[in-house]
């Protein structure tokens, strides 16, 4: 970066996307199927939305094995897993707070 590039003020960058991908622990994992195929679904993605709130997606692996598609799956209304999401999101904001710029 040279010193005569324009640095814009916080309130001035737009910030489109903000997500967080989390790990299911082994006890909190679950099954689903899509066109025929089983998944297990190991990480869910957490966005921010604008208003605040977050929206989540899971993603898996085929059990038969193999790459398969990347394909998302609705989060089960689970008490657990929404205790999971909360979690991720309280962790990553304190994370977030505390960046220490480019490494």
């Amino acid at each position: 970066m040279n010193g005569s590039a324009a640095v814009p003020g916080d309130d001035e960058v737009e910030v489109s996307a903000l997500a967080i991908n989390v790990t299911v622990p082994e006890s909190l994992q679950w099954h689903d199927s899509r066109r025929g195929e089983q998944f297990l679904l190991t990480s869910i993605n957490v966005r921010l939305l604008p208003d605040g709130h977050v929206a989540a997606k899971a993603y898996g692996r085929p059990v038969a094995g193999g790459r398969g598609g990347y394909t998302s799956f609705r989060v089960p209304d689970r008490p657990e897993l929404a205790a999971l999401i909360h979690a991720a999101a309280t962790r990553a904001s304190g994370m977030w707070g505390s960046h220490r710029g480019l490494g």
